[in-house]
């Protein structure tokens, strides 16, 4: 892959720009089935072409009216969810094993690092029991799923920082009917999204270097 990149202290953070869902999904399979025990891990920070994902135990009774809009159905956890431009998509390709972390506190560290930054910028993120991902008040900001291979994980988690909402209502978000979905640009009308990409990937650093 013909990346920028820039190193960090045990990992790279990549800048993909605008990306279509399949190739980015296909190479971070590659990457992951292709790594080593000296693989630096990386982050990958994107946004997707239009697209609906259904995970692993997703259901198509939760597409409603796709219309026009691919729906790809894919390996991550996780039921049906919209990606487009605007939302900022931080893909987690990280050597669980290496960094002795089990799956429920990455998904942890992953959902504070998104409950931080809302907190900097005065909004009140929280967490709703069964139902992953992070929301504020009762519609859902932040979405995330995950894969796990050869103990490394892959895939990662979606925010809504200044897109188009309309095609969630095509769908039952994350399987559930009638889910209300807001972003960042509703809440704080002068949001940057290369301020928001750059903060993001500073709280997730903390996270995954807190013990």
């Amino acid at each position: 892959m013909n990346l920028s990149s820039i190193s960090g202290k045990d990992f790279i953070v990549r800048h993909l720009g605008l990306r279509d869902y399949l190739k980015v999904w296909h190479d971070m399979q590659r990457f992951t089935d292709t790594r080593t025990p000296d693989t630096l891990d990386e982050i990958w920070l994107l946004e997707h072409l239009p697209v609906f994902t259904l995970g692993l135990n997703g259901k198509l009774e939760h597409i409603l009216t796709p219309g026009d809009i691919p729906v790809v159905k894919c390996d991550r956890g996780g039921q049906v969810t919209y990606h487009g431009p605007g939302q900022l998509i931080i893909y987690l390709l990280l050597d669980l094993r290496r960094r002795e972390l089990g799956v429920k506190t990455l998904v942890h560290k992953i959902e504070q690092a998104i409950i931080d930054l809302l907190q900097n910028n005065g909004i009140h993120g929280q967490r709703h029991e069964g139902a992953p991902g992070i929301y504020v008040d009762d519609a859902k900001i932040a979405a995330l799923g995950l894969r796990i291979r050869r103990g490394c994980c892959y895939h990662g988690l979606s925010l809504n920082v200044d897109m188009n909402l309309e095609p969630f209502s095509r769908i039952n978000p994350c399987g559930y009917a009638g889910l209300k979905t807001v972003q960042l640009q509703d809440l704080l009308p002068d949001i940057n999204i290369k301020d928001i990409n750059e903060a993001l990937v500073q709280q997730l650093k903390q996270q995954l270097a807190a013990e």
